[in-house]
């Protein structure tokens, strides 16, 4: 089953510098994360709970260029410098779920291993089900089930992770991501097909398309000049936004309800 939006990946040439800027700009702190070694890449993670922003760089261009990640990310460094390049929707049984897509004419591979290790030399693993190449409206969409056993995902971590405070004034939470697409029929099926997503349309208006992934939802909104990938954090008492990596940032109030 499907139950949350995992992480939102960045890329930025460095981690350690967009790390100090969202802390700086928007009050939210990102943790040391780690090196994929395999993929040449490493990274900072802003923790959102059981979510989290994946602020992510390349260190090895020739690795980076052979991993399944690695030409949406590169190509968004070269491109634009920084920059969305997907997220991951976070399941709690992969084979079962990867086999109701597969019915569907879903385009994802069978599931995958990885796994990351940490400065302190602990090791998180999971297993991800990607998609043959990135989605030209929403960029790398993908499946992913974790090792409750490893780093980062045992039930004291994550008891731990639930209490942790931001800098903007206690703890934060996902609420929902937002991607200007051009065509939102044909996404909203692509997004079914390939991730279990099922769209209505939103409150919001102005023809976006909601889907729930557990308590978080993914909106699709229409792409219009300017519209960037949007990212909408909630915690604290002010709201605060900014454009950063890429992106629009909104943090809300902890007391303003889903919308």
């Amino acid at each position: 089953m499907l139950t949350g939006i995992d992480h939102f990946i960045v890329a930025v040439p460095s981690p350690d510098a967009a790390a100090l800027e969202l802390e700086h700009t928007l009050g939210l702190k990102a943790g040391p994360g780690g090196r994929h070694e395999e993929y040449g890449s490493f990274n900072r993670l802003v923790w959102l709970g059981d979510s989290y922003i994946e602020l992510l760089g390349v260190a090895d261009r020739a690795l980076a260029a052979h991993a399944w990640f690695g030409a949406r990310t590169l190509g968004v460094l070269d491109e634009s410098g920084a920059g969305y390049v997907g997220m991951a929707l976070v399941v709690d049984d992969l084979v079962a779920q990867m086999a109701d897509l597969h019915q569907q004419g879903s385009r994802l591979g069978q599931p995958v291993a990885g796994e990351r290790a940490r400065p302190d030399g602990r090791v998180v693993r999971w297993r991800v089900a990607v998609p043959p190449e990135a989605d030209p409206d929403v960029g790398l969409v993908f499946l992913i089930e974790h090792d409750t056993e490893a780093a980062e995902w045992t039930s004291e971590e994550r008891a731990q992770r639930a209490a942790d405070e931001h800098p903007l004034g206690g703890p934060a939470r996902l609420a929902r991501v937002e991607m200007p697409v051009g065509d939102l029929q044909a996404v909203t099926m692509r997004l079914h097909r390939d991730g279990g997503l099922a769209f209505r349309p939103s409150l919001a208006g102005g023809g976006a398309r909601d889907a729930n992934a557990g308590s978080q939802i993914v909106r699709l909104v229409p792409a219009v000049a300017g519209t960037l990938p949007t990212v909408v954090v909630r915690g604290g008492s002010t709201e605060r936004r900014a454009v950063l990596a890429g992106c629009e940032w909104v943090v809300e109030s902890a007391s303003v309800t889903a919308r």
